[in-house]
């Protein structure tokens, strides 16, 4: 049995495969906030009550915002601050009485969707998150490409590619940078637009219902961000020319981006054909924690 978690700002999620893949159990709880040490303690009983639910003992992998310095093993570069600086993996491991694996979240999306997700057969695999934040995860031939720097993925913390002059310098970044693109394309960074666009605040499902009710500050809003997307995603195809990207996070639910994007990056990508595919998630929300589970191979349990 292979149990994936994936932790979250704002909840915690366990889920338990059978050998073949099949779900068999999950569950979710709200995650303490900013409390390190609670945080070890909540994904702990959550694996014992999935243990105690289906009678058996799993491999664990663990989906976590940022990722493991290759120096130090501490946890660098997490939105979830409390995570920072702590040997997040090395404490589990204490704590559960067995190795774990962690990775990055946006990596286990990008895991997930390849190994029996929208990404199947498909040989290279550039799985997005846009969301609260906005990470990537390189999948090729099945196996996660993690890095040398394990920060393999990050194309978040560019910056935004053939910006305008009303672009520049761009809104300051929490990595200390300004114009990243995840500035720009996460679900803030939209709803700053909007915000600038009419002088009004709104949630991004406030802002999907302006959309469907054909509001025009929406459609400009939107179309900004189509053109934003595209660009981003046209120098990762420049540079990994994948084979599928897969979209994930709470915006990969705007039905449009799938037309809209490939039409546009057309014009910047370095090609006279492009042949990648830009498709949803098959297991929208479920992917990083399904991902987590899979950072155990299928001869590697035991």
């Amino acid at each position: 049995m292979r149990i994936g978690v994936d932790l979250g700002g704002t909840k915690i999620e366990a889920l338990a495969l059978d050998e073949r893949g099949q779900h068999l159990t999950r569950r979710r709880i709200p995650t303490p906030a900013g409390d390190y040490q609670a945080t070890l303690l909540a994904v702990a009983g959550l694996i014992k009550r999935i243990e105690q639910e289906t009678g058996r003992r799993g491999t664990v992998g663990v989906g976590s915002p940022g990722s493991l310095s290759p120096a130090s093993g501490l946890i660098r570069n997490a939105n979830s601050t409390c995570l920072n600086s702590n040997p997040l993996q090395q404490d589990l491991e204490r704590l559960l009485e067995r190795p774990v694996r962690l990775a990055n979240d946006a990596d286990c999306f990008a895991l997930s969707e390849s190994i029996d997700g929208a990404g199947q057969g498909y040989a290279s695999v550039f799985g997005v998150i846009i969301g609260t934040g906005v990470g990537g995860g390189i999948v090729i031939n099945g196996s996660l490409i993690p890095g040398a720097n394990r920060i393999a993925g990050e194309w978040g913390h560019n910056p935004l590619p053939w910006p305008g002059a009303a672009e520049l310098p761009g809104a300051a970044c929490y990595c200390g940078k300004r114009g990243c693109i995840e500035t720009f394309l996460s679900g803030a960074g939209l709803a700053a637009d909007y915000h600038r666009e009419t002088g009004v605040s709104i949630s991004g499902a406030a802002l999907s219902e302006r959309l469907a009710q054909q509001e025009q500050a929406a459609q400009r809003v939107m179309a900004r961000y189509e053109d934003r997307l595209a660009r981003s995603l046209a120098a990762v195809i420049n540079l990994l020319d994948p084979e599928a990207i897969i979209l994930g996070g709470g915006l990969s639910n705007v039905a449009r981006l799938y037309q809209q994007v490939p039409r546009i990056w057309t014009d910047y990508i370095f090609s006279d054909v492009v042949r990648t595919r830009l498709l949803p998630p098959q297991h929208g929300d479920a992917s990083g924690v399904r991902g987590a589970a899979w950072l155990w191979a299928v001869d590697e349990q035991g």
